[in-house]
């Protein structure tokens, strides 16, 4: 899909829905954007579908990552990733709910893309 064509039929509900879903993922991780994929998969539009997806897919990167940072916490290494994922996270998820009120498309990087 071309971004250009996906701009022009952002809606304003589409931007606002978008925005939440990815500023949704600092607080409650892969929930929001899960919800509104299930949600929106069939009716909604491209835009919001592939936002939604999107935030999915970064928020289940965030988790593993969380997961491994718990493993090598018996390190004394994971302790120290912690806060270094959730700051990530906190930039990124703002990053993109700025560009999605805004109607751009926005691409996490380090991210697993397991929803196509």
């Amino acid at each position: 899909m071309e971004t250009s064509n996906l701009v022009e039929v952002a809606s304003k509900d589409d931007r606002n829905i978008a925005a939440l879903t990815h500023a949704g993922g600092i607080l409650f991780g892969f929930i929001p954007a899960l919800i509104v994929y299930l949600l929106k998969k069939d009716t909604g539009s491209a835009w919001l579908v592939q936002q939604s997806k999107e935030a999915l897919n970064f928020q289940i990167t965030v988790l593993i990552a969380y997961v491994v940072a718990s493993i090598l916490s018996t390190l004394l290494i994971g302790i120290l990733i912690f806060p270094l994922i959730f700051i990530v996270n906190l930039i990124f998820c703002v990053l993109a709910a700025i560009k999605a009120s805004n109607g751009e498309v926005y691409r996490y990087p380090l991210t697993l893309r397991l929803l196509s």
